[in-house]
């Protein structure tokens, strides 16, 4: 079963590894949107639908105590006061049990994890311990009613009819309708990364920098279900964005780990997580909602990276088939770097700033790892110790050199070379790390016990239960009745790991989009950024000496040139139009040639040219300022490059969207670089 996650009416599980291909909205019978699946009913899809029911119920109880905290202050009735008073006790007592059931959603970690290992049985005999990891739910949005706003906006600056871009309108609805719903594997990655490209787009169409849109963009937190809206476009694009890293996250915590190739899988999603998590970061400021707040996200990248190193210790296993003293030394070093990244994420998840907000059976689950790998540390020491065969004079020298690394302070007692060779000294030693770690497995058990949440996950009991038994058992193997000295305290183990996790930043080229407002014309001329004054149109006869223009450039085709008094300077037009349409045929896309052919083949009625002229920010036009197109020449075959109808987002210009509020504002000398194809390529008509 392949599990999907979004928001009421819950998306789900189906058939197979690959993407949904469903229709969406129901009603619209043409659209058909892969990698979503609103309607499939699973565990995972009925929690995210109860995530989003509790979601809309604080948000409700959130306006109540808003309005009576206002009546409260604005009236002097004492009655009233009193009556209000008990209203609030009310709605704050709701909003905390509110507050706790989302709490035990959130920590509803094995719902999330493989169907394997949940009915994973483990004996003394078994190695494959696959501990459950923690995933995120995604964020919960509203839904959204673009065609009012984009109509107007297409009308009003464009000058185009709104009315004829109702399509392209209803695809962007319905695209954000199914990315509420992505399926948990690459098709819903895909889906989510579509619609993030798309809205560099949206931002360059229909975003001016100095006017409000009207729209409001509806989320809820992804961990306390407090609601937040923001009119700017980057507050959406954020919470997308950390929707690829929650889902990142679930495909991580389904791989089946007891293989080589699901522990890859998971590690890679890890790292994906980790990067989104950390763009994020790195690129928001100020943000809406605590769960892409700098502290929170700091959190999540460094739990991203402890459960990344927790499936390199897993791969370690796999892969060492052989049970010799390098080996376990190894596993033993990976165990202790393990619980050294989980002891940096409870300390993260215990700051003030963050304590209140991380569910507790979060923090509590990663403190139980970060015992229970300390354990294992020991443990896997011991067997190095005691299993492994004395060294030989001949690999005495190898071996000391691995061995004095291995400990975090010298062991006391016998010389190292001693050690090595005496079984009993070893036996010793190992003894003393058995102990170490049986108090380890016992500390972890605690904990978990303090947690009523975990204490339902039967996978994680079983997996401390087996563990500790294990190191009981070797205990009792190599323990002697002789023995009558006290068992010494073993030093702990130096962290070291042979992978290190890399956070992966997301590959926003990875996803080719095309513009779907690509009709109003390029991007770089036809923007929300840029003014034109009115559209015209303007009739255009040919005389004896042409038409006494000159046309430059593609997509759209610029007038560079008009000769005074010549056809083109009595019809009125301009250097600097842009030939938008000819005999209301759309030119805006159209290469030099295919315009240069439409004005060849009109006869002696003349043709009529559509035009418009950009200005500048000071309200000149830009044909009027011919020193700047001049000095513009430079940039104008990339901005033509741009142009072109399959132009695609790098990561450099996805990111342009990520600030809150904009950091700085262009200037008013700011000039205007004309999209010419070539500057050469300049032809009289």
């Amino acid at each position: 079963m392949v599990p999907a996650e979004g928001s009421p009416g819950g998306p789900g599980d189906a058939a197979g590894d690959g993407g949904f291909l469903l229709l969406w909205p129901p009603e619209s019978g043409s659209v058909r949107k892969q990698g979503c699946d609103p309607f499939a009913q699973t565990q995972r899809s009925k929690l995210q639908h109860r995530r989003a029911r509790i979601n809309q119920q604080i948000n409700k109880e959130m306006r109540m105590r808003a309005g009576a905290e206002n009546l409260f202050k604005a009236t002097s009735n004492h009655k009233v006061k009193e009556t209000v008073a008990l209203e609030l006790s009310y709605v704050n007592s709701n909003l905390q049990l509110l507050k706790e059931e989302l709490e035990e959603l959130n920590s509803s970690v094995d719902v999330y994890q493989n169907d394997s290992s949940q009915e994973a049985v483990y004996s003394v005999t078994d190695e494959s311990i696959s501990v459950p990891m923690i995933p995120l739910g995604l964020k919960e949005t509203k839904e959204m009613d673009l065609m009012a706003p984009l109509k107007d906006l297409i009308c009003e600056h464009y000058g185009e009819d709104g009315i004829s871009f109702e399509k392209e309108i209803k695809e962007l609805m319905e695209l954000r309708q199914a990315m509420r719903t992505p399926s948990r594997n690459e098709a819903g990655l895909e889906l989510l990364m579509e619609y993030y490209n798309q809205l560099y787009f949206l931002d360059n169409r229909f975003f001016p920098p100095s006017k409000n849109l009207g729209v409001f963009f509806h989320w809820y937190d992804s961990l306390t279900g407090v609601p937040s809206h923001q009119r700017a476009l980057a507050f959406e694009k954020g919470s997308v964005l950390f929707n690829i890293g929650a889902l990142h996250t679930q495909i991580g915590a389904r791989q089946d780990r007891t293989t080589l190739q699901g522990v890859d899988r998971a590690i890679d999603a890890f790292q994906k997580a980790a990067g989104a998590f950390n763009y994020l970061k790195e690129n928001f400021s100020n943000a809406p909602s605590l769960d892409m707040s700098t502290a929170s996200l700091n959190m999540l990248v460094r739990l991203m990276i402890a459960q990344v190193q927790e499936c390199v210790f897993e791969k370690v296993t796999l892969t060492s088939a052989q049970n010799d003293f390098f080996t376990q030394l190894q596993i033993a070093q990976e165990a202790a770097r393990v619980e050294e990244v989980y002891s940096l994420v409870h300390q993260t998840m215990t700051q003030a700033h963050v304590k209140d907000y991380v569910p507790f059976s979060w923090a509590t689950m990663v403190h139980v790892k970060s015992e229970h790998f300390k354990a294992l540390s020991h443990y896997y020491a011991a067997v190095a110790l005691c299993d492994c065969p004395s060294v030989s004079d001949a690999d005495l020298p190898e071996h000391e050199k691995a061995f004095v690394q291995f400990h975090v302070t010298v062991p006391e007692g016998p010389s190292l070379r001693l050690l090595l060779q005496d079984q009993e000294e070893r036996r010793k030693l190992g003894k003393a790390h058995l102990k170490k770690a049986i108090m380890r497995h016992e500390e972890a058990m605690r904990i978990h016990s303090l947690c009523k949440i975990l204490r339902k996950m039967d996978i994680l009991q079983e997996v401390l239960s087996f563990a500790h038994k294990r190191s009981l058992s070797k205990y009792s193997e190599i323990d002697h009745e002789e023995d009558f000295f006290e068992t010494g305290d073993a030093p702990d183990i130096h962290p070291k790991t042979n992978q290190r996790p890399e956070i992966k930043s997301p590959n926003f080229s990875q996803v080719k989009v095309t513009d779907i407002f690509h009709r109003l014309g390029p991007l770089s001329v036809f923007s929300v950024k840029n003014k034109w004054c009115p559209a015209r149109r303007v009739h255009l006869a040919r005389g004896e000496n042409g038409f006494g223009l000159t046309l430059r450039g593609d997509s759209p085709v610029l007038i560079a040139g008009v000769i005074p008094g010549g056809c083109a300077s009595e019809a009125g037009l301009k250097e600097g139009d842009y030939i938008v349409s000819v005999n209301s045929e759309d030119c805006k896309w159209s290469k030099h040639a295919e315009v240069v052919q439409l004005l060849k083949s009109i006869g002696e009625e003349g043709v009529d040219i559509g035009v418009v002229t950009l200005q500048s920010s000071d309200g000149q036009n830009v044909a009027d300022r011919r020193s700047v197109a001049m000095s513009s020449g430079a940039a104008l075959l990339k901005n033509n490059k741009e142009n072109s109808r399959k132009s695609l987002m790098n990561s450099k210009s996805a990111s342009t969207l990520l600030a809150w509020s904009k950091k700085s504002k262009r200037s008013k000398s700011s000039t205007y670089s004309l999209p010419f194809a070539t500057v050469g390529d300049e032809s009289m008509y």
